[in-house]
């Protein structure tokens, strides 16, 4: 709030959008601690007072300490994420493949992460009320005591009527062993690595590619060897 207000003072109107990055801390170590009771509270108070002055909200995302894309990582990631959706965030950093409090990332978290933010779209969205979306239509068509599975509104919607989550096994329930029995870190492992053997990079001009490298090599001639 007190850079918001100096803002102002420095340059009146001046675009600005209300960032914030909340975290509790461990009182054993020092070390911070991320999904917590008290950040995810937090984003939500944040959301209120982003509302109340009429600016845009910047929350974190899927937050952890967690070292691995274990269950921890999950409980955490999606709690915090969840309370980043709700309070109204317009600009998100970290949304996926954060690990250990942002001290490392991973392609299967990565994966993980942007299939649960595929549900929270769904979720913002919000409950669609239309004519069609209530099958005024399908109730016509189904006698009393019939059921609704082969109605045409079933097969107009059937496909998109709810999230495809890309990791869920719930498709293949019964062949679930002969598929190699996958947990999900497994499954998202599969994935990553089939996006990436299908990647096709855009197009690039020979000649620009070129002149890009060379300036890369350049500069990494001219500056200074570095820890960071």
């Amino acid at each position: 709030m007190i850079t918001v207000a100096f803002g102002q003072l420095v340059r009146p109107g001046a675009p600005f959008v209300m960032g914030n990055f909340l975290s509790s801390m461990s009182l054993k170590s020092g070390a911070p601690t991320f999904g917590m009771p008290e950040p995810i509270i937090s984003n939500y108070v944040i959301g209120q007072m982003a509302r109340r002055l009429g600016l845009p909200l910047r929350c974190g995302g899927s937050l952890t300490a967690s070292k691995i894309e274990d269950a921890q990582a999950a409980y955490e990631s999606a709690d915090s994420m969840h309370s980043t959706a709700l309070a109204g965030s317009h600009f998100t950093l970290h949304a996926a493949g954060w690990l250990e409090g942002g001290l490392a990332t991973g392609y299967e978290k990565l994966i993980m992460d942007a299939d649960r933010l595929g549900s929270y779209q769904k979720v913002l969205n919000g409950f669609d009320t239309s004519e069609d979306q209530f099958a005024r239509d399908a109730y016509r068509e189904v006698e009393p005591g019939g059921h609704f599975l082969g109605s045409a509104h079933t097969m107009r919607h059937y496909k998109t009527a709810f999230y495809d989550a890309t990791l869920s096994d719930s498709e293949n329930v019964e062949s679930w062993e002969e598929g190699g029995s996958k947990d999900m870190r497994s499954r998202a492992f599969d994935k990553w690595n089939t996006m990436l053997n299908d990647y096709e990079p855009p197009y690039l001009d020979p000649g620009t590619k070129e002149a890009l490298d060379a300036y890369v090599a350049k500069r990494k001639e001219e500056l200074p060897d570095a820890w960071y």
